[in-house]
């Protein structure tokens, strides 16, 4: 073998190597990527049926709770915001601004479901129906899978942003566009635990 085929032949292997290097980080990407898209769809589950159940909840109540109009409203109205926004994010897990615009709707959502249980703790007919304390039972189940669910997804987003920002991964993730995932966290404390349901 002449020396110029050797220097081919190594040249050739070097690239393979990198080539299958770089496949295998991109790869590795995108199985990251939809793992987390893949648990947002488990916290989507999880919201949607939160979302259906508000409605059935809010029914119950207005024949009770007549004269607290205002907050029965502010609830479907929280309520019908926070699930445009989960649309928004659904299409695209990975876009911050539909996350954070969520996180903003999901807060004002448990705030007005904290108004309406407190409303409703002040009629004693409410608190004693059976239909109204099963959807609080159930709302009360749905939130706490919601936080299992937020839990293995910002696990997830962690894992990837994680790998997509070490090196050499930051360079296969800058020349394909891997964009950072924005993690589903809940910024004011008071927001952090489940509306409080005592019937």
């Amino acid at each position: 073998m002449t020396p110029l085929i050797i220097v081919l032949i190594v040249l050739g292997a070097i690239a393979l190597f990198a080539v299958l290097f770089v496949v295998g980080k991109y790869n590795l990407l995108v199985t990251l990527r939809n793992r987390f898209k893949n648990a947002w769809a488990q916290i989507d589950v999880q919201l949607k049926r939160r979302y259906d159940l508000i409605p059935n909840l809010v029914e119950t109540a207005k024949g009770y709770i007549k004269h607290e109009r205002g907050t029965l409203e502010a609830v479907i109205a929280a309520r019908n915001a926070a699930s445009q926004a989960n649309v928004q994010v659904a299409a695209n897990p990975g876009d911050a601004a539909a996350m954070k615009q969520l996180i903003t709707a999901e807060g004002s959502l448990t705030a007005s479901l904290g108004r309406l249980f407190a409303v409703a703790e002040a009629y004693p007919d409410l608190k004693a129906n059976t239909t109204m304390n099963n959807l609080m039972e159930e709302l009360t189940s749905t939130e706490n899978k919601v936080a299992f669910s937020r839990q293995a997804y910002n696990d997830s987003v962690m894992y990837y942003n994680t790998q997509r920002e070490v090196f050499p991964n930051n360079i296969i993730a800058g020349m394909f566009n891997f964009a950072a995932a924005e993690l589903f966290v809940i910024e004011k404390p008071e927001q952090r635990e489940a509306p409080k349901v005592s019937f």
